[in-house]
């Protein structure tokens, strides 16, 4: 079934770029079938983090190794992002994408720079004031928050709070079976949403950013090849190869949706099935990295600033360059898993070295394509921090290399 799904995933992509480049913008007749697939992704994933991580929180049964899981989580994530921001400055000096670069203004499209919260309002924003608004806006680390001591709540009550676990343990079984079944409106979900964006971008677009593009492309995939493969060998004793086949479904999802957040219940699904990663452990790693993990934004933000300033003639000192790892990785914490959200944190770093925000608007025009590949590794590396998490706890099951296939959830 696994195999299946993937394979159905990868024919539905290859189609729908074969078809976008042939018919062109017309092809946007097919783009309610990927509004359709992302609302129900939507659908399930407020539901799905609560009651999973109620569920594992309570079966930890002990806070010090939640903290300890906690720490684990975050330390990896800053890392990794430290990591994938340094190869793709090293790739934005290798490709030189702004290099005698010729853009007029019609070639561009104009950009609005956003703001993202500081560090201290994100943290104080993880406190819901009303958790049942958090979870009818699915604000995933307020859901998180809420979900947390609920769990830890059961825990403590302890005999009294069962029929509490009870009810989060069946709901949770329920939101599986839901999950599974939107799963297999993946392949045509991919479809409505690859087909459009490739009909819209022709050639004359591209030509002018192919190097910039090329440039994200390449840093992303060396990233991923080279960073996790390294980090569940050795922290998780997990094959690469089977891990890069148990998440690709959740990737090439997170490839047509450019959404971590909206990718999150499909990689929950394929982190527990397919690598064998614990309940407990995949239900708090996964939802704190598709809002704080920003590994292929971090890859862009190092291209991105050097495109530009390659773009107006400007040189970045060491001090600058040092100022743009720093930045990019605390602002990581503070930018939402959603499409966009890059575009966002490079007006931050391109204010830290006081280079023009206007340069923005040079890779505007294709930030779309450039969402889909740093999203894609943004969810690879969440589910490389649930492998690498899960091997140092000793809650992967089998090490998920012998396994042909694995329960949809522990009992």
């Amino acid at each position: 079934m696994r195999g299946n799904l993937l394979t159905q995933i990868f024919a539905a992509f290859v189609i729908a770029i074969i078809l976008g480049a042939m018919v062109g913008p017309a092809i946007e007749v097919v783009k309610p079938l990927g509004d359709l697939f992302l609302n129900l992704i939507k659908f399930i994933m407020a539901p799905l983090i609560l009651t999973t991580l109620v569920v594992g929180v309570a079966s930890t049964g002990n806070p010090k190794k939640l903290g300890r899981i906690g720490g684990k989580t975050v330390v990896y994530y800053l890392v990794t992002t430290g990591i994938a921001v340094v190869i793709g400055l090293a790739f934005g000096f290798l490709f030189s994408p702004g290099s005698g670069l010729d853009l007029t203004v019609s070639e561009t499209e104009a950009v609005e720079p956003g703001e993202a919260e500081g560090f201290i309002q994100t943290l104080l924003g993880i406190i819901p004031t009303n958790p049942f608004s958090a979870l009818a806006e699915g604000n995933v680390l307020q859901i998180i928050f809420f979900a947390i001591f609920v769990g830890v709540g059961i825990t403590v009550v302890g005999n009294k709070a069962q029929p509490v676990q009870q009810f989060f343990e069946g709901f949770a079984e329920i939101m599986y079976k839901i999950t599974g079944a939107v799963m297999r409106l993946a392949p045509i979900g991919v479809f409505g949403l690859i087909a459009p964006v490739v009909g819209e971008y022709g050639l004359s677009v591209l030509m002018p950013l192919l190097k910039a593009i090329t440039a994200v492309a390449v840093a992303c995939i060396v990233h991923a090849l080279i960073t996790y493969s390294i980090a569940v060998k050795k922290f998780a004793s997990m094959n690469p190869f089977q891990f890069f086949k148990g998440i690709s479904p959740a990737a090439l999802i997170a490839f047509s949706t450019c959404s971590s957040s909206g990718t999150l219940p499909v990689t929950l699904k394929n982190t527990q099935e397919n690598l064998g990663v614990s309940n407990r452990i995949s239900s708090f790693v996964l939802p704190l990295g598709a809002t704080i993990n920003m590994d292929g934004t971090a890859i862009y933000q190092g291209i991105a600033v050097l495109f530009i300033a390659q773009f107006y003639g400007l040189d970045l000192t060491f001090v600058q360059l040092l100022t743009v790892v720093l930045t990019t990785v605390l602002a990581s914490v503070g930018t939402a898993g959603i499409p966009g959200a890059g575009m966002i944190m490079l007006t931050m770093v391109l204010s830290t070295v006081q280079f023009p925000l206007e340069g923005i608007a040079l890779i505007a025009g294709v930030d779309r394509i450039l969402d889909m590949f740093r999203t894609c590794v943004n969810v690879v590396g969440d589910a490389s921090a649930a492998v690498v998490v899960a091997g140092s706890e000793d809650e992967l099951e089998g090490q998920a290399t012998e396994k042909q296939s694995s329960p949809s959830v522990p009992m």
